[in-house]
């Protein structure tokens, strides 16, 4: 008996059980696809979060210079300011052109999932350093500047606050990479299992 006169050939669970398993490629190239583009909305979501520490480390060193007069405290919002305002340029010089999705056209789902992985954890380095840390010297020197001119009791609330926020965007800040680095090592194994 050959194969094309097999009744169980025709079987629809025979030929629904004979199908691969796993996820198909067309599925796996939609889901990165949509993946990658939820990271790069993140991502355009983040760099205008980014602009916001600038910003505000400039207002308030503007303001702690002009009515400063310790020259060390000058010394430190300007410091505070020039770093804030080179990390803003570092941290968003060519990541607004970054990929772009006309330019994803010829990339796979899973190269051009990769691509914004990568700018991600590019991102994520970049605003601890040129970013986060300017802010922190920022007010450090305004706690400085603020002792100068009262007790240090009634700066607990804020000394409070600032030790908060401080924790609080360490703790996130090591969620994000911890979830980047499982992004990169889940991609290494989809990439590993689709080798030829």
């Amino acid at each position: 008996m050959t194969m094309a006169n097999d009744p169980s050939e025709n079987n629809p669970k025979t030929i629904w059980q004979s199908q691969p398993g796993g996820v198909s490629a067309v599925t796996l190239e939609k889901m990165m696809r949509r993946r990658a583009q939820e990271l790069h909305g993140k991502t355009g979501r983040e760099l205008l979060g980014s602009i916001v520490s600038p910003v505000t480390v400039v207002g308030i060193s503007a303001y702690c210079i002009a009515q400063g007069d310790n020259l060390m405290q000058r010394a430190a919002f300007a410091v505070a300011t020039a770093w804030s305002i080179l990390g803003a340029y570092i941290v968003n010089r060519g990541m607004w052109r970054g990929t772009r999705f006309q330019d994803a056209a010829s990339a796979t789902g899973l190269t051009f999932y990769r691509r914004e992985v990568e700018r991600q954890r590019h991102l994520f380095r970049c605003v601890m350093q040129w970013s986060f840390a300017p802010v922190v010297l920022a007010v450090g020197a305004l706690i400085a500047w603020l002792r100068d001119r009262g007790p240090v009791s009634k700066m607990i609330p804020f000394l409070t606050l600032v030790a908060i926020w401080i924790a609080a965007v360490l703790v996130m800040r090591k969620t994000r990479r911890d979830d980047l680095q499982r992004e990169i090592d889940d991609l290494n194994e989809i990439e590993k299992e689709n080798r030829p």
